[in-house]
């Protein structure tokens, strides 16, 4: 499994700066003083490219699940919004392992050789037995552990990307629940416990957001390659916490801010619109 630590290059949705020129130009400008390599995909239908690219397994092996969510697949004005990935993987040159698996890049968040994911996985692919999705996802990912966290209340994606990240191969990030509900708090801090990973927790925000479908104050949404962690601010006053946190967490590594807020207002952050993948370079 490639990790987001060894990603070199990043792509990003043709959409994104259509629909949000002005934080794509920020983002732009923050791209190129990091030194981050990057290009649009074409032909893409919306900007959450995590979500609906290939897994990158090996330098040269990408898997590609089927993107076909039931919270956009019940919706006529919704599958619009769905990319044609083959498409978009031919323009760019990538070859695809493809697979009968409904599931969201969003919904893996990975490290060497372990993968946590939601058990939204379950209900979106109701045809297959539990033993032999499991099995299939295990030989796909190529991985030694997959663990299974609950989604989320109120999150009609159910990704596990803005909930848990690695931050090495035995320690997680997890977002700080208190003030969810408490059966949600008993459940997740369970299956966290259960995966045997140390794990730290940082400031979860979104309490004051109108609609459960923003996402400002999910600060576990960053962007991670090589040594540069971009990490989304709101201007909300644990933006400092979280950025004096992740300089402890990433030692050594450039970390930086930039304000998120008009992509979060519509549900995802800087995972979600980022697909960065590790390319041959000489």
């Amino acid at each position: 499994m490639i990790e987001d630590n060894q990603t070199n290059f990043l792509y990003l949705a043709d959409t994104l700066p259509q629909k949000y020129p002005d934080f794509y130009k920020r983002f732009e400008n923050l791209l190129a003083e990091c030194k981050i390599d990057f290009a649009l995909l074409p032909n893409t239908k919306d900007v959450w490219a995590v979500d609906y690219m290939p897994i990158q397994t090996e330098l040269n092996k990408f898997i590609r699940f089927l993107y076909q969510p039931p919270y956009l697949t019940k919706y006529k004005s919704h599958i619009k919004t769905i990319s044609d990935v083959d498409a978009i993987c031919s323009d760019i040159n990538i070859d695809t392992f493809k697979s009968n698996i409904i599931i969201d890049g969003g919904n893996i968040v990975r490290t060497t050789n372990k993968v946590i994911m939601t058990d939204r996985i379950f209900i979106d692919n109701p045809t297959y037995e539990r033993k032999q999705l499991i099995k299939e996802l295990y030989e796909l990912l190529e991985i030694d552990k997959l663990y299974f966290v609950p989604e989320q209340p109120n999150d009609f994606t159910g990704h596990s990307d803005g909930m848990v990240r690695f931050i090495d191969d035995n320690t997680i990030v997890i977002n700080d629940y208190r003030l969810e509900k408490e059966w949600f708090q008993r459940a997740f801090e369970a299956a966290i416990h259960n995966t045997g990973l140390d794990y730290i927790k940082i400031p979860y925000t979104v309490h004051h957001n109108k609609s459960n479908i923003q996402a400002n104050g999910d600060y576990i949404n960053y962007l991670q390659m090589e040594e540069n962690i971009i990490v989304p601010t709101f201007g909300f006053k644990d933006d400092d916490i979280v950025l004096r946190q992740f300089e402890q967490l990433f030692s050594g590594q450039k970390i930086s801010p930039i304000n998120s807020n008009a992509i979060a207002n519509n549900g995802g952050v800087l995972n979600c619109i980022s697909w960065n993948i590790k390319q041959y370079k000489r």
